[in-house]
């Protein structure tokens, strides 16, 4: 499923050009004033990058292939891994519309995703009181006629605001945990559903996250996605996808603050000398590349065997895990190499210093991904797999 290398490369260099051009100079503002970066999206779906990995059938481009799906998304990251996050959200939220729903469904929900003003959308799993546990959400609905009742809660959507639809997971048998999640697909417009208050976070500030309420939801039977039941199995089988292409947002980060920090290095002085002739200095960004080299190979590794139809979780994991915490130890050094000036915001290191903090939060925490290498390692026969902190 790899992409031709030529095309590939043509892809990535346009990409890189864009978040060069559009994406960072309006960054800090979009950090500052939390505002949603609207006209970059708009300007994204005019050269394509907005759909670029959804089926050509469809609408978009047909980039299947993971590895390439990674190297934009990293240079999308690049220039500001929220905007590029949002400018690349359709891919994730359609994911499992195209693995699991009929063809009739694609033919009606992934169009819209393309066009050159995109629907945004957005994916709600978590629960106030299901993150890691994600087989525990509470969130219900009960078929009556050939209609779904939704009831629930769901927490830290990102992108609900600004959402016209949404994928939401909820349970039809109460107590089974995975046996009864399904998805369904909630329109912004339908009785019953409200978006709730903007959750304030410390960074990916211009990527809006809310709560959602359903209160006798009513939605049509045929926006089940999937069969009752099956919804658990269909979205942790694309948070492994997901995470690989996350590694990519991360190696972005890394791969920003890197920069900075060793043209920072080689311009400024300190008693009598370039700071970078200081061992302190210098092992500490050598220590930063060296783990952004490694977070690379991994996720490349990752890729790779996704493309190659092979099992790929806990390599997806591993390079989840590895590429966030490098992002964040390179974008400290990075901090820390400026002194004073990393620390301000005129400078754009303390931003990815944020920024890169969620990255080893959502989708499974740091902790969560060891935990998914430690089963791999030290597997129990039997065990039941009902994605016990999984997501």
């Amino acid at each position: 499923m790899r992409t031709d290398p030529d095309l590939e490369r043509e892809l990535v260099d346009l990409a890189h050009r864009f978040a060069a051009s559009e994406i960072r100079p309006v960054a800090p503002h979009h950090d500052e004033t939390e505002e949603f970066p609207l006209e970059v999206i708009r300007k994204a779906a005019a050269v394509g990058l907005t759909c670029y990995d959804l089926p050509e059938a469809y609408g978009g481009g047909g980039i299947e292939s993971v590895r390439t799906q990674c190297l934009i998304g990293e240079e999308l990251a690049w220039g500001d891994a929220p905007i590029g996050s949002l400018v690349a959200s359709a891919g994730f939220f359609a994911g499992p519309i195209v693995q699991m729903g009929t063809e009739e469904q694609r033919r009606r929900w992934i169009p819209p995703l393309c066009t050159s003003e995109p629907m945004m959308s957005a994916l709600a799993i978590t629960e106030p009181g299901a993150g890691s546990d994600a087989a525990a959400i509470t969130t219900t609905a009960v078929r009556d006629g050939d209609h779904y009742v939704l009831n629930g809660q769901k927490t830290w959507v990102s992108g609900a605001p600004n959402a016209g639809l949404y994928l939401i997971y909820a349970t039809v048998a109460p107590g089974t945990r995975a046996k009864g999640i399904t998805s369904f697909l909630v329109q912004k417009t339908d009785p019953g559903f409200e978006v709730g208050r903007k959750l304030p976070k410390m960074g990916s500030r211009c990527y809006p996250t809310a709560e959602l309420f359903l209160r006798d939801c009513r939605i049509p039977a045929d926006r089940r996605i999937g069969g009752e039941g099956e919804g658990f199995s269909g979205v942790m089988r694309w948070f492994e996808k997901s995470r690989v292409t996350l590694a990519a947002n991360s190696m972005g980060i890394g791969r920003a603050a890197l920069e900075v920090a060793v043209d920072y290095a080689k311009e400024r002085q300190a008693f009598g000398r370039k700071i970078h002739e200081f061992q302190a200095v210098s092992f500490r960004l050598v220590d930063a590349k060296m783990k952004l080299d490694q977070a690379r190979l991994l996720m490349l590794h990752a890729a790779d065997l996704a493309d190659r139809g092979e099992p790929f979780g806990t390599e997806a994991s591993m390079a989840k895990l590895a590429a966030s915490e490098a992002a964040s130890f390179a974008a400290n050094a990075a901090v820390m190499t400026l002194g004073s000036y990393g620390y301000s915001r005129e400078y754009p290191v303390e931003k990815w210093l944020r920024d890169a903090k969620l990255e080893e939060i959502y989708e499974g925490t740091s902790d969560i991904q060891r935990l998914i290498v430690a089963r791999s390692l030290f597997p129990r026969p039997g065990r039941s797999s009902d994605g016990d902190g999984r997501g």
